[in-house]
């Protein structure tokens, strides 16, 4: 149920923070070209919405092995 809460709040273009852990939010990208690696040739690529995720300093400490001081950001 909770999982199914954030995944509707990131439908509408919200993002969503849980503390200790992270942000996800979704980012807009624009129509552009792109070029096959293999073959060279240039593909157009739609426009699209893209999931981000950026990890809290407390999250990537503990990653690291690290000590992080508490996370004081209350949004």
């Amino acid at each position: 149920m909770a999982l199914q809460e954030i995944a509707d709040t990131l439908v509408k273009g919200e993002a969503v923070k849980l503390r200790s852990f992270g942000m996800f939010a979704v980012r807009a990208k624009r129509e552009r070209i792109g070029r096959n690696p293999r073959t060279g040739i240039e593909v157009p690529i739609t426009p699209r919405r893209v999931l981000t995720f950026k990890p809290s300093p407390i999250l990537s400490a503990a990653i690291n092995g690290e000590i992080a001081a508490e996370d004081t950001d209350d949004d």
